[in-house]
């Protein structure tokens, strides 16, 4: 059995305003034997798109390796933009040694509403996927039952959003967005393909593709 545990701590701010919360990178990640293209940071796999959307939204020219300098090209990125990476999960065991998060067992997760009382800035979380099982909105959901609160709907269009409201009975009561973005992985692709909107644009332009659709959809919040 593979203990397969999250290899980075969360990275917040003081004035973070948005939340990425994903699952667990893929196990190379947590053993160190990272591909060519890999950054050793938060969704620094080359086959999770992320950083790939973020890159072509502000023509950031970000380096793909494994120098310092890639990794700081990210950090400055979230710090001026004011936003983080709290990933939910922060071990699982797994049997087969593979990044599916269908595949988690054993899951032990992150203590996210004690990090949104940390960090009193923080008005949205960022879901780098939806609420399939065992994806960070599905484990969210079942992370805040544990404080007796209940995301409530607000837009059931792509993305979904939901809110909820934390510290209700003192004077530090927020209300906080939840935000469920198409996944950046390459597992995605099928269920855009089936997605309405993304039919219209592909009819309209044949050359508009799964990566333009997720550019269109992050840029909104990245």
């Amino acid at each position: 059995m593979f203990q397969h545990k999250h290899p980075y701590q969360p990275f917040i701010q003081k004035d973070t305003t948005k939340l990425i919360v994903g699952t667990l990178p893929p196990p190379r990640f947590t053993i160190g034997d990272l591909l060519e293209k890999d950054v050793n940071f938060c969704y620094g796999s080359y086959y999770n798109s992320l950083w790939l959307f973020i890159d072509k939204i502000h023509n950031l020219g970000l380096r793909y390796d494994h120098s310092q300098e890639a990794i700081d090209q990210r950090k400055n990125y979230l710090i001026q933009h004011k936003i983080g990476v709290c990933d939910i999960v922060d071990s699982a065991e797994r049997e087969k040694i593979d990044a599916s998060d269908i595949g988690m067992k054993n899951i032990k997760l992150r203590d996210v509403i004690g990090y949104l009382k940390q960090y009193p800035n923080i008005d949205t979380l960022l879901f780098t996927g939806g609420n399939s099982k065992n994806g960070p909105e599905y484990f969210f959901r079942k992370h805040i039952r544990d404080y007796n609160l209940k995301l409530q709907l607000v837009s059931n269009d792509t993305p979904r959003v939901h809110e909820f409201e934390i510290d209700v009975q003192t004077e530090l009561s927020r209300r906080i967005k939840t935000v469920s973005l198409t996944s950046s992985s390459g597992a995605a692709n099928i269920s855009i393909s089936r997605n309405p909107l993304y039919k219209q644009l592909k009819a309209s332009n044949p050359k508009f593709n799964t990566f333009d659709f997720r550019v269109m959809q992050y840029r909104e919040f990245f």
